[in-house]
């Protein structure tokens, strides 16, 4: 595993900074100088005492709870406190730090460090760092024991079929999962530390001989410009690397499940894990990728087309049915059916309200509605979403503000939304509907075509990590039509999407089939 340490970056700040001195070789004034850029914390501990019984003084330092303690003492203090007959502690330091790496100190995660910003960043990452008095570097052993959440089935990406384990906070045990999931040799993780002050990793997963050289070194120049206090979640990288921060649309995805981001590097994509976050983000992203679940392939092709099939009809009735309904009521009744018309016009007797803010007044309800149930307690979150939509329905039916058919057009339009299976993309059709609802309610259907041509050229024009945003459908790739809308067979889809321009494009080996 490779880091990137932004060594020019450094190299610029390290005369500011003074955190990047080096180390000395006086065992109190090394001790002196981390005690005094932490402030002695209490958590801080200290151990002073020789080396094996010899006049050699060594010391480690560690904070208590993000380092195992117990670890500490049973393979690190007692390798160097335990006097062994027979074996000659050397006299020159020199000798003795090099005896000490290669034969006392068994831990697997051993580092060198050389400033005080090394010593600095591997305390506080839950490491144990050992001064040996002489010597002007130190040993950095990776002791982490804080206490991580357990892996879990995904909270919000739930399947009927499928593996029910998630990624947690833990960056290690999600690169673990990752490696579970793709035993490939050529699978690689790319360190980076993301934030000034919370000075974070961040690892980037991709297949060395699948993906296109290109988008791997667009994605590590954009990650190498984030430039930020601290990263606290996934998102904050998300926001950083995309192409357009004005869109509504998703030009990176996220996800919590394992085997979504497996298949992802097995198209071709880059998969971003941020330590702490349960969310690691696919890079590029496209609109017809945001449209797909894992499940799709996990049962029959007719079932996964069929899926999709009604997410795309959940997409339109998202966007489009309030903008249709008022533009219809309002603008085109003779395009109704007579008897539906008729039975329209009785529904709306009364209703002091026109179309347009009838149906405003219902979205916004229905939007409060959905934060409220998202932030109340899981127990009764979801009781209280439809208990209030049931009796505000009703209420505002009963009372004469709104027609019942308004009613079940915003409640299609809820229950569509919910259908689709990408949160931020759900979200950005939440938002657009409301730019649907004022055209209709001011130009009719020419605003909701207007607006419909205007969504087209954005979207068109959208990229992901240089990715078209609407590919495949344009550019085209009719190749890829095969795994678009319509699925094919599981056993026929034997290539990789034709967009990525992998470097292998074979997904099924045919001739051992």
């Amino acid at each position: 595993m490779r880091t990137n340490s932004f060594v020019n970056r450094k190299r610029t700040k390290e005369k500011e900074n003074p955190n990047l001195t080096k180390l000395v070789k006086n065992l109190e004034k090394n001790l002196k100088n981390i005690k005094t850029l932490l402030e002695e914390p209490n958590d801080l501990v200290i151990r002073k005492f020789n080396v094996r019984g010899s006049k050699h003084w060594c010391a480690t330092v560690y904070i208590d709870g993000l380092a195992d303690g117990k670890y500490v003492r049973d393979h690190i203090i007692d390798n160097l406190q335990l006097e062994t007959e027979g074996k000659q502690i050397p006299d020159d330091k020199q000798q003795l730090f090099d005896e000490l790496n290669k034969n006392f100190l068994s831990s697997s995660s051993l580092q060198i460090g050389y400033t005080l910003d090394d010593v600095s960043n591997g305390i506080l990452n839950g490491s144990t760092v050992i001064y040996l008095d002489g010597i002007d570097k130190v040993f950095i052993i990776k002791t982490q024991g804080w206490e991580k959440r357990d892996i879990k089935e995904p909270v919000t990406e739930s399947l009927i079929r499928g593996p029910r384990d998630g990624f947690v906070e833990d960056l290690r045990t999600n690169m673990v999962l990752m490696r579970r999931y793709i035993h490939d040799p050529n699978l690689r993780f790319k360190t980076y530390q993301i934030g000034r002050r919370s000075k974070k990793s961040l690892v980037v997963a991709y297949i060395a001989d699948v993906i296109h050289p290109d988008i791997l070194k667009e994605i590590t120049r954009r990650l190498e410009s984030i430039d930020t206090d601290d990263a606290p979640e996934s998102g904050f990288i998300e926001q950083w690397i995309e192409d357009n921060y004005l869109s509504p649309f998703p030009q990176i995805m996220n996800t919590e499940r394992p085997d979504k981001a497996s298949a992802a590097l097995l198209q071709g994509k880059v998969v971003i894990i941020l330590d702490g976050s349960p969310f690691v983000l696919i890079a590029p992203s496209t609109l017809g990728s945001a449209m797909q679940s894992p499940e799709d392939y996990y049962e029959r092709w007719t079932i996964g087309t069929l899926l999709r099939i009604l997410r795309y009809l959940g997409a339109f009735i998202a966007i489009f049915l309030p903008s249709l309904y008022i533009a219809l009521v309002a603008f085109h009744p003779g395009m109704i059916p007579t008897n539906l018309a008729f039975s329209i016009a009785a529904s709306r007797e009364g209703v002091p309200f026109t179309p347009l803010i009838e149906a405003l007044l219902m979205a916004v309800t229905m939007e409060l509605l959905r934060e409220a149930g998202a932030r109340l307690p899981k127990t009764i979150g979801q009781t209280i979403g439809i208990v209030g939509g049931l009796v505000i329905g009703d209420a505002a039916v009963q009372a004469g503000i709104v027609s019942p058919i308004m009613v079940i057009v915003v409640a299609l339009n809820a229950i569509a939304s919910f259908a689709l299976p990408a949160y931020s993309l759900a979200i950005a059709f939440r938002i657009i509907l409301f730019g649907f609802i004022f055209l209709a309610g001011t130009f009719g259907l020419y605003g909701i075509i207007i607006g419909y041509i205007m969504v087209n050229i954005h979207i068109v024009n959208l990229k992901s990590i240089g990715v078209p945003y609407t590919t495949p459908f344009a550019p085209t790739f009719f190749k890829d039509w095969e795994d678009l809308i319509f699925r094919k067979p599981v056993p026929q889809l034997t290539k990789r999407p034709e967009y990525m321009e992998t470097k292998d494009k074979q997904a099924v080996d045919k001739e051992n089939r």
